[in-house]
């Protein structure tokens, strides 16, 4: 039981005494929600299908699938992880106990610079595309007006984190059944105007290559699945809520599976549909015409549906940019009260509130630093905004990546006992693991060249600068945290407090190595 404080509403959590969170307020729907709010399907799409048609051309929906595949791998390392060690600190503690606390601060650290880098640019397209829903074209080109928004709707979110589970549940729950409603409205229907020969000269009827990925070059192929790994990022908040699930040990790795394997399926048949519809012409629709990446689906509304869809479409995104703000402050909250919990940052991180049961300084102090990032590259550029959006893969293959290797080393002692341990805890993971390596050291390596997206720093690209940058940030802080960092690798928190599964499973001590 935690224990209470009298002063500031908060109460401080020691370690071995649990994290003072609401046990039980999920289920697998409620957390299957959760991670699929924080994909944002409707923004994603909007954001990123453009930038991947461009990249390699009619391939795209052969790229949401080739992601797909690391990124299931992935999933299946976390939902062993989570069996074995159920935890809200996911990569930060499962790094640890696999690699010890160095590797886990980092991947933590690469949780936290994912969610404040999406924060950001996530507040800017829900302020934009909320504006531009309610008919005010000229405020959502003002920056002042449109920066403005922006920061309200973190603060709002904020509050809403801070407030409890189960209300970001229920809000959860709204916003993502609208996502998918107009997401499948639109396709189908777009896919209909083609089928009838309505859509117009510029249509394409869908064919089987589009479905495969031969032909596309290695830069090409590594820049698709790097935009890729940003559209399916964020179903891996299951995880951060474990603690919060009924059956903790089991429910939230099954949802994690089973968001992944919805987002495929959605993006897949957006991915046809818009191509279908569009076509790859460079003139007007087409998909090649650079001046269409930013926003794809606004092709679609108002000619499959009319005014009230176009309409509607724009308030599909703001609401999913909106859904994934709220629901990306849940987990890297989370993510922080852990790292406080066994002693990796400064113990305030711990607070929890007495009647919310949320982390309330980790919430608040993830709120403030996606106000203080959005706000600095806001004054910078928009081109810097927009570039920190395409980095934002870098980070998370990065703690993807670490996941996965700590997987495969956490069960290194029992991989043989069984075929199907070594292919879930094994082969799977270690696959997924060398794909999101391959994908952050070739996406870095383009990325380096100067003329690689909107900015550039002398002689490095602007999108690596910022990528690479806040991921390197993370080392003069895990220094700060030495002295903790050094107790912790010890056993004096983490490997002291966490329970040893039991004989029988023959599984590894949880702390040890």
């Amino acid at each position: 039981m935690a224990q209470r404080g009298d002063t500031g509403g908060t109460a401080t959590v020691p370690p071995g005494t649990g994290k003072g969170l609401r046990p039980g307020a999920l289920g697998l729907w409620g957390n299957t929600v959760i991670g699929l709010g924080a994909t944002a399907p409707a923004y994603s799409l909007a954001a990123t299908l453009g930038y991947v048609v461009l990249a390699v051309g009619e391939k795209a929906p052969a790229m949401f699938v080739v992601a797909f595949v690391p990124m299931l791998l992935v999933a299946f390392a976390y939902r062993e992880l989570n069996r074995a060690a159920p935890d809200c600190g996911t990569t930060f503690t499962w790094g640890t106990k696999a690699f010890g606390p160095w590797v886990g601060w980092m991947g933590g650290w690469g949780v936290a610079v994912s969610a404040v880098i999406v924060l950001a640019n996530v507040a800017e397209i829900a302020a934009v595309y909320a504006l531009r829903f309610l008919g005010a074209e000229g405020a959502a080109a003002d920056p002042v007006l449109r920066v403005g928004l922006g920061v309200a709707l973190i603060v709002a979110m904020t509050w809403v984190s801070y407030r409890g589970i189960r209300i970001s549940e229920r809000l959860s729950n709204v916003l993502i059944v609208l996502q998918f409603a107009v997401l499948g409205a639109v396709s189908i229907g777009a896919l209909h105007l083609v089928g009838t020969g309505a859509a117009g000269p510029q249509a394409v009827l869908p064919r089987w290559e589009w479905f495969s990925p031969l032909g596309v070059g290695s830069s090409a192929l590594a820049e698709a699945v790097i935009l890729c790994v940003f559209i399916y990022w964020g179903w891996d908040a299951c995880l951060a809520v474990t603690e919060e699930t009924r059956d903790s040990g089991s429910t939230p790795g099954r949802a994690a599976v089973l968001a992944t394997v919805v987002l495929v399926v959605t993006y897949v048949l957006v991915a046809v549909a818009v191509q279908a519809y569009a076509g790859f012409g460079t003139t007007g629709t087409g998909l090649a015409n650079e001046d269409n990446a930013d926003d794809v689906l606004s092709l679609l509304g108002e000619p499959v549906g009319g005014p009230v869809l176009a309409a509607l479409l724009l308030l599909t995104v703001a609401v999913s940019a909106a859904a994934s703000t709220q629901t990306t402050i849940l987990p890297t909250a989370r993510g922080a009260l852990a790292m406080a919990v066994y002693g990796a940052l400064p113990q305030r991180f711990a607070r929890v509130h007495p009647r919310h049961r949320t982390p309330s300084f980790a919430t608040v102090v993830v709120g403030a630093a996606a106000v203080g990032f959005y706000l600095v590259l806001s004054a910078v550029s928009q081109n810097a905004l927009q570039d920190s959006i395409a980095s934002l893969g870098l980070a998370v293959a990065f703690y993807y990546g670490i996941t996965a290797f700590s997987c495969v080393w956490f069960f290194r002692r029992t991989l043989t006992r069984s075929p199907r341990d070594l292919l879930l805890r094994g082969v799977f993971p270690a696959l997924g693991g060398a794909a999101m390596l391959w994908a952050f050291t070739r996406s870095a390596a383009d990325m380096l060249d100067p003329d690689y997206g909107y900015t550039r720093f002398g002689p490095v690209g602007g999108v690596f600068a910022i990528g690479v940058g806040m991921i390197v940030l993370g080392v003069p802080l895990m220094l700060l945290c030495a002295v903790r960092l050094r107790a912790y690798f010890r056993g004096e928190t983490l490997r002291a407090d966490t329970p040893v599964l039991a004989p029988e499973t023959g599984e590894p001590p949880i702390g040890g190595l």
